[in-house]
């Protein structure tokens, strides 16, 4: 089965030299490479915590729809998190986007992230309504 590679419009292409996709779907699934707070005109690392984790949700909803899929059609997450402080933040901002049933979540505590990120975030997801073939 070919895969397709994602890429949304409003975010930045990373191109041969970083060698990842931000996304790729596999038949129904969509894989979802780990998200920063980054944009196309913004470092991660700038702004508060809360602003790049609200960024961070923006990117997977931005992926997710370039690819005819939803935060509902998330099944598993896995947070990285620079300060398992910062917890209760993500935590409270991620429940304000997913809803019941929640995806399965994992969240590491890491030494650093890509840019000076403070929060990344991936996920896999299985389109709604897509072919299970």
């Amino acid at each position: 089965m070919p895969k397709q590679i994602i890429q949304p419009a409003g975010l930045p292409n990373p191109g041969p030299s970083r060698a990842y996709s931000h996304g790729v779907r596999s038949g129904n699934l969509l894989f979802l490479a780990g998200q920063t707070g980054h944009d196309a005109q913004a470092e991660p690392g700038q702004g508060r915590f809360e602003a790049q984790t609200r960024r961070v949700m923006e990117n997977l909803r931005e992926v997710l729809a370039a690819a005819g899929a939803g935060l509902r059609d998330v099944v598993k997450t896995t947070i990285f998190l620079t300060d398992l402080h910062d917890f209760e933040t993500v935590n409270r901002i991620y429940s304000e986007h997913f809803e019941q049933p929640y995806p399965a979540r994992s969240t590491v505590q890491v030494p650093a992230l890509p840019r000076g990120a403070r929060v990344e975030i991936e996920a896999i997801a299985r389109r709604s309504g897509a072919d299970p073939a």
